[in-house]
């Protein structure tokens, strides 16, 4: 039986660097043409990516998914409004693989948006080939297909072979995702970027769940993986979507759901099927900027630890190693976790 990692299993080792100053790393990727300068994309969800947060990101270098929890007109209508200040935004539309799939990616690419994200649980199927195929045919290389998710180099060289330019690798590490407590399946994240950097096909990797903070962003690169997708680190932002909740408290938060909850299902389609993910609140953070420009500095950080300047290199350099619970714990800010002396 195959041993797994995640995250918190391991750490990388600091090696020798040269990096004098940090604005000597270069952090940035390109999904074909389009180049993020932070490798981050914004989660296809409800309580994260909205026309506000599509614009924001990309301010920040970064790029969005406008979520698919809604009609193809109101969906249509998140980019035109994400569009209408920045003409040049780099943004992405999910999709799902049955119905009104394709009448969404067109209306999507013509008001300009350049990537579809084909968004299903398990990605490794036969509807995901057939959507895949379908959009590549109708599209060739004039759009740059996302998919996923998938949990193994199987299914990462399928949907390579089908025709996507990169690749959501990851399943049930989301933090409000109950896949794994449900169907009793799933890989951790890191151990599916380790797999799936090993395979021979071009498609590249969007590290997907289980990403806490920025050390397991770079952790996510350092494995092999081109980009990272996130959710709860951009949730309650105020370009999130949603309404600020007050609470009894005296702190303010807004909620933040997985689309296969009960309360997204409903809300989306007015039933629940398979409930694989939960509904909750987080604290309500402040402007994205914030968010961001943290998460870029803890990047950059992890990078000039290893000693690289870009992400290949992160990836050529970097030598992980093995954590003991103990060696967790120390990790760890323990200050506060002491008690008495």
């Amino acid at each position: 039986m195959k041993e797994s990692l995640s995250y918190d299993d391991v750490l990388l080792a600091p090696q020798y660097s040269d990096i004098v100053s940090r604005s000597e790393i270069i952090i940035g990727n390109k999904i074909g043409d389009i180049w993020l300068e932070v490798p981050v994309i914004a989660s296809p969800m409800d309580t994260v990516s909205g026309a506000a947060m599509a614009e924001a990101i990309h301010n920040c270098g970064a790029m969005a998914i406008l979520h698919r929890y809604n009609t193809p007109a109101d969906q249509a209508n998140l980019v035109l409004k994400a569009k209408e200040n920045s003409p040049n935004l780099n943004v992405g539309v999910a999709v799902g693989v049955s119905e009104d799939y394709l009448m969404r990616v067109r209306l999507a690419k013509q008001l300009g948006a350049n990537s579809v994200c084909i968004d299903v649980a398990h990605g490794h199927h036969i509807l995901m080939e057939r959507a895949l195929k379908t959009i590549k045919d109708e599209y060739g290389d004039e759009l740059k297909i996302i998919a996923g998710n998938i949990a193994t180099v199987e299914g990462f060289n399928a949907l390579s072979d089908w025709g996507a330019d990169a690749i959501r690798v990851g399943i049930g590490g989301g933090s409000i995702c109950s896949t794994r407590l449900q169907t009793g399946h799933g890989i951790p994240t890191l151990q599916s970027v380790i797999d799936c950097a090993q395979s021979d096909r071009n498609a590249q990797i969007i590290a997907d769940g289980g990403i806490k903070n920025s050390g397991d962003i770079v952790k996510a690169l350092a494995a092999g993986a081109d980009f990272v997708m996130i959710g709860s680190m951009l949730a309650g932002t105020i370009e999130a979507p949603g309404s600020i909740i007050y609470g009894k408290d005296g702190n303010n938060y807004k909620t933040y759901r997985g689309m296969a909850s009960q309360e997204a299902q409903v809300d989306w389609r007015g039933k629940a099927a398979s409930v694989e993910g939960i509904s909750t609140v987080v604290p309500s953070k402040g402007p994205l900027l914030d968010t961001m420009a943290r998460i870029t500095l803890g990047i950059r950080s992890g990078f000039s630890y290893t000693g690289a300047r870009t992400i290949g290199e992160l990836h050529a350099k970097a030598k992980f190693i093995r954590q003991t619970t103990a060696g967790r714990s120390e990790s760890e800010t323990h200050i506060l976790s002491r008690r008495g002396s």
